[in-house]
Order: structure tokens, then C-alpha cells, then sequence
């Protein structure tokens, strides 16, 4: 989980990071290709949006190529890249004005967005980068994006860069340009926050991957979808099932309450029929649905649902619409 500050950096980066300095673009390329996607990473877990973290990335390198010529090697450059991207997040969390009050459930979190998995997995150590770590499930759930979301800008940062990084207490402080006492104080309370907040669920988020019954309900729930199965959509939900469909500030508690959104699309009134796709979103198991309408001779692109389960059963499903289905490669059609 942790993306120590101070891990040594290859002798292929310091070449790069000197051509850098010295004003080499294709250097500067590189450097990019090589941090992005875990910049990327990291001011999502700021935001808890793919598409504003893509904008604070975008700034992020534009700020440090501007100011490349003041690196001076004082600290390493990933985490140099780090405290520029840290601030760009800070002031974008500033100037949004962001804050919750509470949080019982993703419905008022209306700029909340999925992850793909798969570009997850570009996070991870590999023969050209053996200082990358994977994303845990525990630090990427969509419950835990939520509830950081209930934290001020310069909290959140201290959580984020301290117990979700990994990085020493007076390097936190020097990224957040405050002193140490006053980092671990901002800390402190970020943890009480997210403690109050996950104490009653973050114990089921320790698997690091989808567990076979996680892919099998998954299985069955795209099932029961392309059948048209209320009854077996039924069977795999709990009896307390949450549905949210952020950014719309719509809640369904209950079986009861998931009855009306079942008639919806599967009964007389049904707006055509279903096919979907197995995926995976924020290391939760998920599904891609598509829709052909009557009358239509494709499926295309609807929603996607990112399920939390618990004891074998759906305990939450989040809806979001197919606006990113492209990040998680998914085609915007379907054949008949």
C-alpha cells in the first residue's frame, strides 16, 4: 500500500530527471509516462473524480515543467511530482468548496465516479518499475472515496499522503508546507473522522482482488438482469441493499424500495431489453449493462453497476452512467 517518498530512484531516472532539468522534452516524456498513472491515482483518492483528477494531472505536469528549473534535488523528483500534484488538488478542493456535513450514503456525493481496475493495475511493480506498489482494495472501495470526501482539503492530504502512501511524518509536513506537529495534528483528525465514518465495514475490505464468490454473485447478477429475473435479482441482494445513482440524488433502502427500480427494467413497461459485461471497478466486482430499446438492432451503452457485497449477498450497488465506459474499455455498442 505504501509509495514510500523516499525510495531510491533507477540510474535511467536520474539520467532522465538531469535531461529533464537541463530542458530535454523527450526526457520530460518520459519521466511523465513513467509517474502519470499513479499521480493520476493519487488525485483521484483527492477528488474521487476520474475526470477531475485527468484535469489536475494535466496541470500538474504543466506546473512542473514550468518550474523544472527550480528541482534542485533536494527531495526526489516522484515526490517533488507528488507535492505539485498535492496542490493543484488542494486548491481545485478550495476553490469547489466541497464539504459534507455527513454522509449516509453516495447519494450526496454527487461527483463521486468509478475507477477501472484495469488501469489500477498499471500501479504495480513490474521489471521497469520496481518501486510502484499495487492499489489495495481497502484505500480505492468506493465507501472509502465517500468518506474521505467528509474531510477539509489539507486533512484529507495529510491521510491521504501518511496512511495511504506511507510517507514519514516530516516529509508530509514538508509537502503540506506546515510543521511536523502540525501535520500529525491534521492527521489525527482525519483518522478519527475515518475511523467514525468506516469503523462498522472497512473490515470486509481486506481480499486484495474479487474472491470467487464475488465473481460467481457477480455472474448471477448479470444473469438475472439479461433474463429479466426479478425474483433472482431478489435471492442475491440483502435484505438492507443500498442503491445510489450519483451524480442524481436518488436512494433506494431496502428490497422493497429495489422492487420499483425492478419493475422499471424488467417488467410490462420496460423500455427494451438488457446485455451485459463483466468488469471491475475501484477493486469491487461490477457490470456494464447495455440496452436495446424496442425497436432498435443494437445494445448500447446504459450504466454500470459497482456492487459491494456482503455474506454471499449484494449489500450496495452504485449506478453510474456510461460516460467512462471508454477508460474501462468497454465498447459503446453491442450487436444484436
Amino acid at each position: 500500500m505504501a509509495t514510500q517518498a523516499g525510495t531510491e530512484q533507477t540510474a535511467d531516472v536520474a539520467a532522465d530527471i538531469a535531461a529533464a532539468v537541463g530542458g530535454d522534452e523527450a526526457a520530460f516524456a518520459r519521466l511523465t509516462r513513467r509517474y502519470r498513472r499513479e499521480l493520476h491515482v493519487h488525485c483521484y483518492r483527492m477528488l474521487a473524480s476520474f475526470d477531475e483528477a485527468e484535469d489536475a494531472v494535466q496541470e500538474t505536469l504543466l506546473n512542473a515543467w514550468r518550474a523544472l528549473d527550480g528541482f534542485d534535488g533536494s527531495m526526489l523528483f516522484r515526490a517533488w511530482l507528488y507535492r505539485i500534484a498535492t496542490n493543484v488538488c488542494l486548491d481545485q478542493l478550495r476553490r469547489n468548496a466541497r464539504r459534507l456535513a455527513k454522509l449516509q450514503s453516495f447519494a450526496e456525493v454527487p461527483w463521486l465516479q468509478p475507477y477501472p481496475d484495469r488501469l489500477l493495475d498499471e500501479v504495480a511493480p513490474s521489471d521497469q518499475q520496481p518501486d510502484a506498489v499495487a492499489v489495495d482494495r481497502e484505500t480505492i472501495e468506493l465507501a472509502f472515496l465517500a468518506a474521505m470526501q467528509l474531510l477539509p482539503p489539507q486533512q484529507r492530504a495529510a491521510f491521504i499522503v501518511r496512511d495511504v502512501l506511507g510517507w514519514p511524518a516530516d516529509q508530509t509536513a514538508g509537502l503540506l508546507g506546515t510543521s511536523v506537529a502540525a501535520a500529525n495534528s491534521a492527521l489525527q483528525r482525519a483518522r478519527a473522522t475515518m475511523q467514525q465514518n468506516l469503523a462498522t465495514s472497512r473490515g470486509e475490505w481486506s481480499a486484495p482482488a474479487l474472491s470467487t464468490q464475488d465473481k460467481q454473485l457477480l455472474e448471477q447478477f448479470i444473469d438475472a438482469h439479461e433474463r429479466g429475473d426479478a425474483v433472482a435479482a431478489v435471492a442475491i441482494s440483502a435484505q438492507d441493499i443500498r442503491i445510489t445513482m450519483p451524480p442524481y440524488p436518488y436512494l433506494f433502502d431496502g428490497i422493497e424500495a429495489m422492487g420499483t427500480l425492478l419493475e422499471r427494467a424488467f417488467g410490462d413497461q420496460r423500455e427494451g431489453d438488457w446485455r451485459l459485461l463483466p468488469t471491475a471497478a475501484n477493486r469491487q466486482p461490477a457490470a456494464a449493462s447495455y440496452l436495446r430499446r424496442f425497436g432498435d438492432s443494437r445494445f448500447r451503452a446504459f450504466k454500470l453497476d459497482v456492487l459491494r457485497t456482503r455474506g454471499g449477498l449484494i449489500a450496495e450497488a452504485t449506478t453510474f452512467g456510461p460516460d467512462l465506459f471508454a477508460a474501462f474499455g468497454l465498447p459503446e455498442e453491442l450487436p444484436q
